[in-house]
């Protein structure tokens, strides 16, 4: 009995990933700075910065709007 509760237990037990907290600050650092580039090109009032970033999203294959 005592095998069959030690494979129960070992079925059952939980593994949690843990991110160290600079891996984190860095991966939350990469978004924000994308999503800070992003809104800044997309509205831009220049139509030269606009289409430069338009015509980059054709060129990696991003479908258009």
């Amino acid at each position: 009995m005592n095998t069959l509760q030690q494979t129960i237990s070992q079925l059952t037990r939980i593994q949690v990933a843990t991110v160290p907290l600079s891996k984190a600050v860095g991966i939350s650092a990469a978004i924000l700075m994308g999503m800070i580039i992003l809104y800044t090109v997309g509205f831009a009032s220049s139509d030269v910065i606009h289409n430069a970033a338009h015509d980059l999203r054709h060129g990696l294959s991003f479908p258009c709007h």
